[in-house]
């Protein structure tokens, strides 16, 4: 399965209002505690990290232990000050990293 990102926001919002932002990404979320059939443990394989910016500013940012289901959602708000963009990141145990941007604009 590849990882692939899933963002809401609006697209528009009044300055300053808060707004509901929801996250899912798909992952298969290995924890590292089960074996193959040979008995061999299968290694762990997670999104560890979440963040979220806006406009280069963090909003909301979680550390994800091997517990957390597969398909990892978040659901969180944040005030919109101005016109600009949300950059979203998840990190994997592997290394990759996967993100989304969403602009909205403040009218």
């Amino acid at each position: 399965m590849s990882s692939k990102p899933r963002v809401k926001v609006p697209k528009t919002a009044s300055a300053g209002e808060v707004i509901v932002i929801k996250t899912l990404i798909s992952h298969e979320m290995e924890s590292g505690q089960r074996k193959d059939k040979d008995g061999n443990p299968i290694p762990r394989k997670i999104i560890n990290k979440f963040t979220c910016e806006f406009n280069g500013q963090p909003v909301f940012s979680c550390d994800l232990d091997p517990a957390i289901s597969a398909n990892p959602y978040f659901e969180f708000s944040a005030k919109v000050p101005e016109s600009g963009t949300f950059k979203f990141t998840w990190v994997d145990d592997d290394g990759s990293v996967y993100s989304d941007e969403q602009p909205i604009t403040v009218e």
